[in-house]
């Protein structure tokens, strides 16, 4: 691998993550599949197949990268059964549930927003499945 400059930009950037909490959340789950990978396991655990069928548009390399880095930083769980095929499963650990409230809020955000601005999801590019919008509309009456 490559060594890692100290003195650049980005690392000195980081060394800033420490004094603002929003710089901190977005260090864990910033990017654009880490949300949207957390909101599909909001609603359950979930083998590698389900995922990759609930977010299409995701590459193979990008997915399995954030589902490592999401199990680095403690916020999902990686259960693999010794059995051929590997059964592979992955669910929120109890950080990752932690978070659930924020990524429900930004769904919810995201639901209104859509529907004050009639802004549709297209069906060719959806990021949850009808059964997660439905879990999640239950979870919200709650």
């Amino acid at each position: 691998m490559t060594a890692i400059k100290e003195s650049s930009t980005i690392q000195e950037n980081k060394k800033t993550v420490q004094d603002c909490p929003v710089m901190y959340v977005m260090e864990r789950i910033g990017g654009f599949w880490k949300p949207i990978i957390l909101f599909n396991l909001s609603t359950g655990e979930k083998r590698y197949s389900e995922l990759k069928k609930a977010i299409p548009a995701v590459t193979e390399k990008m997915l399995i990268q954030h589902l490592k880095q999401l199990e680095a930083d403690g916020l999902i769980i990686r259960t693999a059964k010794p059995v051929v095929p590997p059964h592979v499963t992955y669910k929120l650990s109890e950080a990752g549930n932690e978070l659930a409230p924020v990524i429900d809020a930004m769904a919810a955000w995201a639901f209104q927003d859509m529907e004050r601005n009639d802004n549709k999801c297209a069906e060719g590019n959806r990021y949850i499945t009808n059964q997660d919008q439905n879990a999640f509309s239950q979870n919200l009456k709650k």
